[in-house]
C-alpha cells in the first residue's frame, strides 16, 4: 500500500457532500459518506480530476508553502515551461525566469532542458529494442501510477528513465557542487503546474530518493511573478533550451521528438484508460504512446492558472518567440556521468483484496456479484459510491448498507407499505 504521502487532500469545510468527484474520479477512490467526500489513499493517483471538477474547491494540493526556500541558504528553482504559457502578451521566457529569480531565488534553471536530454536519450532505448512496445512515456506520474494499479500488465511497456523534472534536479545539484556549493545547503524547488509530481518526490517510484526538495505550485507564485515581471526592464538570459524541449508541456511535444512515424499522443486521463485498455488487449498498432493525464497536456495540469485552451494559444505566442528572438544562456547541466535510468523497479500498486484469506475473498467476490445483481445498475451516485459495482464492494467491505441505495430503500419501503394496507383497512 502507498506511503500517505498523496498531494491531494479534502478541505472537509469546503465539501458538500455532492458527487461530482466520484463520478469523475478515474480509479474510483472517492466516495461520499456521511454528507462529506472521502479519498480512499491506495487507490488515489494524484491525477488531479477532483480538483478540476469541484465546484466548492474543497479538494486542493498539498504543496509547498513558498516561503520554504528560505531553510536553505542557496535557492533553486527548476521551472516547469508550462509556467510560459500562463501570462497575457508576455512570450519570453527570459522575462518570466527573470522574474521566477527575483522571488527570491539565487538560480533559477528550465526543466525543458533536462526534457532534450531525455528526448535524445529515449530515442537510443526505442531504437535498442529495450522496452516492449509500445514503449509508453513514463513522463506523467498519475500515468505511471495508472499503469501501475489498473495496468500492470503493462509495467514491462513502460520507458525506464525518470522525468525531466528529477534530471533537472540531478543536474543542477552536481552543477552548484562542483561550483564550490556544498550539497547540503543547496534547496531545489520545482514550479510546477501538476499535483501528482508532488507525490512523486515525496513518494518517488523509480528513485531511491528524489533531488526535489520541494514543490510550489504555480498557482502559489502567480500573482507574485505577474507584479514581479512588470517592473523588469532589461531580462537576465536565463533560457538554456530550445523549444524542443520546452515543448514537452503541450501534448504532442515529447512525441513529435521521438523521430518515429508510428506514434500517437492521448491527453486527458479518460482517454489514456481507453488507449491503454487498447495496448492491453494488443489493438495499438504502433510505436510509441505519449500518455499525459491533463487535458493539453501539462497546460492543462490542476495547479496552473490559466485556462488550458488559452494557454494552448500563448505557448504558440511563445515558441514564435522563441523562433525568432531566441536568445540562450551559454552553459550546459548536462553531465554524462549522472544516469537518466531507473533506480529500482517499479513495482504493481496492489489494491486491498477483499480478504486476505484465498478461500474467504472467493466468497466475498460471488457475494459481491450476488449483491451487484440485486442493484439497479444505473450507476446514479446517490448512494456515495461511483457505481453499483462499487456499492456492492463497500457493502462486502462492511463500508455501506445495502439501504444506501435510495431506489432498494424505496422498494424496500413500498413493501412495507403494501403489506401493512390490508391490515390497516382492516382495522377501520
Amino acid at each position: 500500500m502507498l506511503k500517505k504521502l498523496h498531494s491531494v487532500v479534502l478541505d472537509k469545510d469546503k465539501c458538500i457532500g455532492c458527487t461530482d468527484c466520484i463520478k469523475r474520479c478515474p480509479t474510483e477512490a472517492i466516495r461520499v459518506r456521511d454528507s462529506k467526500a472521502v479519498i480512499t489513499e491506495e487507490r488515489c493517483i494524484d491525477c488531479g480530476m477532483c480538483i478540476r471538477v469541484c465546484r466548492n474547491q474543497a479538494k486542493k494540493a498539498s504543496t509547498d508553502r513558498f516561503d520554504r526556500i528560505h531553510y536553505y541558504e542557496y535557492k533553486v528553482a527548476i521551472v516547469a515551461p508550462t509556467l510560459y504559457s500562463q501570462f497575457k502578451n508576455v512570450y519570453d521566457p527570459n522575462l518570466i525566469l527573470t522574474g521566477v529569480k527575483r522571488l527570491g531565488f539565487d538560480e533559477v534553471f528550465e526543466v525543458a532542458e533536462a526534457a532534450e536530454i531525455i528526448s535524445n536519450y529515449s530515442n537510443e532505448i526505442i531504437s535498442a529494442n529495450i522496452t516492449r512496445k509500445p514503449v509508453i512515456s513514463s513522463a506523467c506520474p498519475a500515468v505511471v501510477r495508472l499503469i501501475q494499479m489498473r495496468f500492470p500488465s503493462l509495467i514491462p511497456n513502460l520507458m525506464p528513465v525518470i522525468s525531466p523534472m528529477e534530471a533537472t534536479a540531478r543536474y543542477a545539484r552536481n552543477y552548484l557542487s562542483k561550483q564550490g556549493m556544498p550539497k547540503e545547503k543547496i534547496g531545489i524547488f520545482f514550479i510546477s503546474p501538476c499535483a501528482a509530481k508532488v507525490t512523486d518526490t515525496r513518494n518517488p517510484s523509480v528513485v531511491k530518493e528524489s533531488c526535489v526538495d520541494g514543490v510550489i505550485s504555480i498557482k502559489e507564485i502567480y500573482v507574485r511573478l505577474l507584479s514581479e515581471i512588470k517592473k523588469i526592464k532589461e531580462p537576465e538570459i536565463l533560457m538554456t533550451s530550445s523549444y524542443q524541449g520546452i515543448s514537452w508541456a503541450k501534448i504532442g511535444g515529447e512525441g513529435s521528438n521521438t523521430k518515429l512515424d508510428d506514434y500517437i499522443s492521448v491527453d486527458g486521463i479518460e482517454n489514456v484508460i481507453n488507449v491503454l485498455e487498447r495496448i492491453e488487449d494488443n489493438k495499438a498498432e504502433v510505436d510509441f504512446v505519449e500518455c499525459l493525464a491533463c487535458i493539453n497536456g501539462c497546460l492543462g495540469g490542476p495547479l496552473a492558472v490559466e485556462d488550458a485552451y488559452v494557454a494552448v494559444n500563448n505557448f504558440d505566442k511563445v515558441k514564435k518567440h522563441i523562433n525568432e528572438n531566441c536568445k540562450l544562456r551559454d552553459i550546459s547541466l548536462y553531465n554524462k556521468e549522472l544516469s537518466l535510468d531507473w533506480e529500482k523497479p517499479l513495482k504493481r500498486i496492489q489494491v486491498h483484496m477483499l480478504d486476505n484469506d484465498k478461500n474467504k475473498a472467493l466468497e466475498k467476490v460471488e457475494l459481491l456479484e450476488n449483491i451487484f445483481e440485486t442493484l439497479p445498475q444505473i450507476d446514479c451516485g446517490s448512494c456515495g459510491a461511483p457505481t453499483c459495482r462499487a456499492l456492492a464492494e463497500d457493502i462486502v467491505r462492511g463500508k455501506a448498507k445495502i439501504d444506501d441505495c435510495i431506489i432498494m430503500l424505496r422498494k424496500e419501503y413500498n413493501k412495507i407499505i403494501q403489506e401493512n394496507i390490508p391490515k390497516y383497512i382492516k382495522n377501520i
